[in-house]
């Protein structure tokens, strides 16, 4: 089991205690009646900073939440006296026009998706409020303006990399892993952390048409 006091040289991310500079910021979600204080904060760098946090949270024997946009409206992110995973510094968003592809962060904000995908003339659904985290929007399904005609957002879900809550990474597929790649399909969560959402996209073009109706 580690010693608390050891904790941030175990992570290539920034650990957070109480009165730590940026503490508050970190464990403040859109709700803001959620008023909860974490033991410790780790905004992870990357999947590796996961596994760990994942492990210590389990040595350490600490509630564990996870904050990706931080829209949580009950504050399941926020642990009180637990390990709050912050995915905020993992927001990469990559494309693969050709193959009409995109690999996002886990803590990707839907605005960073469209940004990225949108000079291409891709898209795919991906809610109606961009400071929105892809986590949280996926995992439950995820409904947005182009979910009549391509699928709601799990529907276009290709595969998953997610930290298990024994801290291994793995990759969910239709192949690999199937019934967890079922799970996360809209499934909601506590099925492990996602770390990368490998998301189909569609030809929608670069121009929309926006009508105002004065009734």
């Amino acid at each position: 089991m580690p010693e608390a006091g050891a904790l941030p040289a175990l992570f290539d991310g920034d650990v957070l205690v109480p009165g730590s500079p940026g503490y508050d910021e970190a464990r403040a979600v859109w709700n803001g009646t959620v008023d909860r204080r974490p033991r410790y904060v780790v905004r992870c760098a990357g999947p590796a900073d996961v596994r760990t946090a994942v492990r210590v949270s389990r040595d350490l024997g600490l509630p564990l939440g996870i904050r990706c946009g931080g829209h949580s409206a009950v504050g399941h992110a926020v642990p009180d006296d637990g390990l709050m995973i912050d995915l905020s510094r993992m927001r990469g968003v990559t494309v693969d026009p050709g193959a009409r592809t995109a690999h996002v962060q886990g803590g990707a904000l839907l605005g960073s998706l469209d940004a990225a995908t949108q000079p291409y003339g891709l898209a795919t659904t991906a809610g109606i409020v961009s400071h929105t985290g892809i986590g949280g929007l996926a995992l439950g399904g995820g409904v947005g303006w182009l979910a009549r005609a391509v699928g709601l957002t799990c529907d276009n879900a290709l595969g998953y990399e997610v930290v298990t809550a024994d801290g291994d990474l793995v990759r969910a597929t239709a192949q690999e892993n199937p019934d967890l790649f079922w799970a996360l399909r809209g499934g909601g969560g506590n099925f492990g952390v996602v770390t990368r959402f490998d998301l189909a996209l569609h030809d929608v073009g670069t121009r929309a048409l926006s009508a105002e109706v004065d009734l």
